[in-house]
């Protein structure tokens, strides 16, 4: 019996019309679909692919949004164990991903557990949501010799990102989004950023200025700060 592949199948942000041609044929030509939960109950990556995915089986594949390591890497051991079950039983498996999988994505360790057991994996790129909100509010990421700076909110430190000499997009904003607003404020950039949250979905917001804003934020939020 031939191995099943693994297909890192790209969703884009929200709109189901920006999924890929190379993204529908692999969802509808996998056996199974793996579905990422972060456990808040709703599986937006599901949703996008509704249409193509035909009442084939499914998985769950839980991602804690947790800052325990170990925590985490469990769960993704646990979700590559599931998978390749599947892939040595010989059937096709589509692990979707909202976004483009290569960016901030929880498909990075399973990529490499289920490479390292042997399956061959391939990954179908798509739409980024900063890309996405970029094209929402009308604007341009870069242009030129401008540089593009991509980072997630929680991570490192945010005074430091905003030195740099560069676009900025914030991603996975969430509750921070805030303190990121004041920042920009106490710097005199606040006028130069803006925000979509939930871009292409239907609770969709989109801020033309992130002074704006009227809320705690979503987890899907993208801060995109023009350099001066």
């Amino acid at each position: 019996m031939s191995k099943g592949i693994l297909y890192g199948v790209s969703v884009g942000p929200g709109d189901p019309e920006l999924l890929t041609l190379r993204a529908v044929r692999a969802i509808r030509e996998a056996d199974v679909i793996a579905v990422p939960n972060i456990g808040h109950g709703r599986q937006t990556a599901l949703s996008i692919a509704a249409d193509h995915i035909e009442g084939k089986p499914q998985i769950e594949c839980p991602t804690p949004m947790t800052r325990d390591a170990s925590v985490r890497q469990a769960a993704y051991a646990e979700n590559a164990r599931t998978i390749c079950e599947h892939l040595a039983a010989g059937r096709n498996v589509a692990y979707l991903c909202l976004g483009d999988i290569g960016v901030y994505a929880s498909f990075a360790p399973v990529n490499e557990q289920v490479r390292a057991a042997g399956y061959d994996v391939e990954i179908v790129p798509g739409v980024t949501s900063f890309s996405a909100s970029a094209a929402r509010l009308g604007m341009v990421l870069c242009e030129g010799s401008e540089r593009l700076l991509v980072s997630p909110v929680m991570s490192g430190n945010v005074d430091e990102i905003l030195d740099v000499p560069a676009n900025k997009v914030f991603m996975k904003s969430g509750k921070a989004v805030h303190e990121l607003r004041d920042k920009l404020a106490a710097r005199g950039e606040l006028d130069r950023a803006s925000m979509v949250a939930n871009c292409g979905l239907p609770d969709e917001k989109v801020f033309e200025h992130l002074a704006d804003i009227d809320d705690d934020g979503d987890y899907f939020s993208v801060v995109i700060v023009k350099g001066a």
